[in-house]
C-alpha cells in the first residue's frame, strides 16, 4: 500500500521530532547509558512505527468510504 501525499507529510513532521530522540538515544547508547538510551531508541521507533499501524480516528471516515465504494463498485476481475 502507497502513501498517499498527506501521509508522506505526516510521516515527514513525524520523523522530524523521531530523528533527534533517536539520536540523542543512540549518543547515550555509546556513552553506556544502555537502559535509558534504549528507550530512547525505543521511543523514537514507535513514533514512527505506531501511526503508520494504528487506525487514528481520523483514519475513519476514509476506512468507511473505501467499504462503501467496495461494496457499490466491483472490480471487472471480480465479476469473472
Amino acid at each position: 500500500m502507497g502513501l498517499g501525499i498527506l501521509d508522506m507529510v505526516g510521516l515527514g513532521a513525524t520523523l522530524i521530532f523521531a530523528l533527534p530522540v533517536g539520536i540523542f538515544g543512540l549518543n547515550l547508547l555509546t556513552d553506556g547509558q544502555t537502559v535509558f538510551g534504549g528507550g530512547m531508541v525505543f521511543l523514537a521507533v514507535l513514533m514512527v512505527a505506531l501511526p503508520q499501524y494504528l487506525t487514528m480516528p481520523q483514519d475513519l471516515p476514509a476506512i468507511a468510504a473505501e467499504k462503501v465504494v467496495g461494496g457499490v463498485a466491483k472490480d471487472p476481475d471480480d465479476e469473472k
